[in-house]
Formats: structure tokens, C-alpha cells, sequence
């Protein structure tokens, strides 16, 4: 046998409308459950089931006036409850989007600095097999790879043939690759191995 309220919804809502707490507190007491079983459905998550419990309830407190306007508690509760839900999970789907864009820049700026270091590594490790190449290797690779200068070219500079040009860049080039795949690791190579 079930017991018959003290007052209807429309009572009740009428005298939270006059600031009545202890009218709110019965409305409060008796929509609690369905609200939160409502928001823990749509949000999956207590603490903000309970948070939104409690921004639907205040919302109810401050209405005042337009509390006297409505017809169907309950269907408009269920709604205010499932659009506030609705905007909760918007505001997550969009952060957890900003937080992915925020977190492929930091990557992307990660991978951009350690490629920057790699490479400036890589340079000084190429500066010091160049320095370590015999002079007539270390002058034709300079003249050529550096400058741009064509076998021809360099071979009429340095006053020897364009055979002698070739074969020396083909051992400074075979000692530099040596050097490097001894002293830098494979992420070192690979790049230089693009510049060569």
C-alpha cells in the first residue's frame, strides 16, 4: 500500500518558488535517485554524476518565478538533467581534441628538436673525419661535395687528372662512411647518408 504524498509537485514547486527550502528538500528527496541514475547512464563516471546532481538542483533553486510555469516536473527534469549531461560530454570530447593537438605538437616538437640535435651531432662527427682524411681526399671531397665544384672542375684547380679527382673522392667518401658508422649511432647515418 503506498503511502500518499503531503503535497503534489505542483505545491511543492510553488513554494521552492517562494524560497521555501523545506518544499525543496521534499522535491530534492524525492527526484534525487532519478536524476543521478540518469546522469550516471549518460556519464559513466559517480563524481560527475553527482556534480551534475547538484548543477541540475541548483539551477531548479535559482528558476524561482518560472518554477509556477511548469506543467510536468518530471519530463523537464529528465531534460534539463540530459542536456546538461549532454553538454558535460561535449566539453570532454572537446578537451581530450585539444589535449591530442597539444600532445602532437609536443611530439612533433620533440621529434623536430632531437632530428636538430642528431643532425648537429652528425655534422661534428662529419667535420672531424673530414679533418681526419689525407689532404689530396680531404681537398677534392671540400672541392666537390662542399663547394659543388664537378670532377672537371676541381680536377683543373688542383692541376691532376679527372680519373685521380674521382678515385680520391671515392676513397674520401668510403673512409668518411667508415668513420661514421664507428662513431655515431644509425639514426646519425641514415642522415648523413642523404647529404652524401
Amino acid at each position: 500500500m503506498s503511502v500518499k504524498p503531503l503535497f503534489s509537485d505542483t505545491e511543492l514547486l510553488a513554494r521552492t518558488a517562494k524560497r521555501d527550502q523545506r518544499a525543496f528538500r521534499i522535491l530534492y528527496d524525492s527526484y534525487r535517485d532519478k536524476v543521478y541514475t540518469q546522469c550516471m547512464r549518460l556519464l559513466k563516471s559517480e563524481q560527475l554524476a553527482e556534480e551534475t546532481l547538484q548543477e541540475v538542483f541548483l539551477k531548479i533553486w535559482r528558476m524561482e518565478q518560472s518554477l509556477n510555469e511548469l506543467s510536468n516536473f518530471d519530463a523537464y527534469l529528465k531534460t534539463l538533467t540530459r542536456n546538461r549531461c549532454l553538454n558535460i560530454l561535449r566539453g570532454i570530447i572537446r578537451a581530450n581534441k585539444n589535449n591530442e593537438k597539444y600532445t602532437r605538437t609536443l611530439d612533433q616538437t620533440h621529434n623536430e628538436t632531437e632530428e636538430a640535435i642528431i643532425l648537429n651531432d652528425t655534422r661534428k662527427a662529419l667535420q672531424e673525419a673530414i679533418n681526419q682524411l689525407p689532404p689530396q681526399q680531404r681537398e677534392v671531397y671540400l672541392l666537390c661535395h662542399e663547394q659543388g665544384l664537378k670532377y672537371e672542375q676541381a680536377a683543373k684547380q688542383l692541376n691532376i687528372s679527372t680519373l685521380t679527382v674521382k678515385t680520391h673522392m671515392q676513397r674520401a667518401l668510403k673512409s668518411l662512411r667508415t668513420y661514421l658508422k664507428n662513431h655515431n649511432d644509425i639514426a646519425a647515418v641514415l642522415i648523413l647518408l642523404k647529404l652524401f
